[in-house]
């Protein structure tokens, strides 16, 4: 009796499961990690779409003629007065899309290492994964209109750099010197371009993350949102340069 109690109690104590403390997935953390920084580019992406647009219109006054232009810019820096100081939303507005600039260029740059660690073989065979022409040119682009940016900078607002030697303070005659030069308008076309093959992109990748294209009639509604807002502000940009080259903004 003692030694079938003992074997009882014995193969009771082999049965008992082990309890084990619960772990997380591995990878979870940095999973979280990518998508957070997934958002942080499409929501500082978007902000960006809304700056060039606005941006772009102000641009489109040029054809109002030189002094609808210029009251234009006097305006931005007196707008918000007199809550604001002179000049206060043009310098919110720059600290803005500068702390943008640096989520956007921080996410997109550790997530091209992350992707890169992910994937550390090349493929032999590279196929087509459906995804839009403009994505290829993401990264390059993505630094060519960094590059642009420093230039455009220099050009019109911190340097204003009037290549033609003429005046500077004066925003209407600083764009038509700027255009009147003919590899200057290249250089901007070529970089209009780029901008917009980059928001056609942009916008349907920002609208992916958002979780917007879950469906094929979603996917393709984003798509022709996407190339309808690229075209948009590439084209509305490009106008200014072409008709000053052609004379008529003068």
């Amino acid at each position: 009796m003692g030694d079938g109690v003992t074997r009882a109690v014995a193969s009771l104590a082999v049965a008992d499961p082990v309890t084990t403390r619960p772990t997380l997935v591995e990878g979870a953390r940095a999973s979280r990690t990518t998508i957070a920084l997934k958002l942080l580019m499409a929501l500082s992406g978007l902000a960006f779409v809304g700056f060039v647009l606005g941006h772009m219109y102000g641009n489109l006054k040029a054809f109002s003629g030189h002094d609808a232009f210029n009251e234009y810019a006097h305006h931005l820096r007196e707008l918000g007065e007199p809550l604001l100081p002179h000049m206060g939303f043009i310098w919110i507005m720059r600290a803005g899309l500068l702390i943008a600039l640096v989520i956007h260029v921080a996410a997109a740059i550790e997530l091209t290492r992350r992707a890169r660690r992910a994937r550390p073989v090349k493929y032999v065979v590279k196929k087509h994964t459906g995804a839009i022409p403009a994505s290829r040119l993401m990264r390059w682009g993505g630094l060519t209109l960094f590059f642009f940016i420093v230039w455009h900078l220099i050009n019109f607002t911190f340097g204003k750099v009037n290549v033609q030697g003429g005046e500077t303070d004066d925003p209407y005659n600083l764009l038509v010197d700027t255009f009147d030069v003919w590899w200057m308008t290249l250089i901007y076309l070529a970089a209009m371009a780029m901008l917009g093959a980059h928001l056609h992109h942009g916008v349907w990748s920002s609208m992916q993350t958002l979780g917007l294209t879950g469906t094929a009639e979603s996917r393709a509604r984003v798509k022709t949102i996407s190339f309808a807002i690229a075209i948009l502000i590439a084209g509305g940009f490009s106008l200014v340069p072409i008709f000053v080259v052609a004379g008529v903004i003068d």
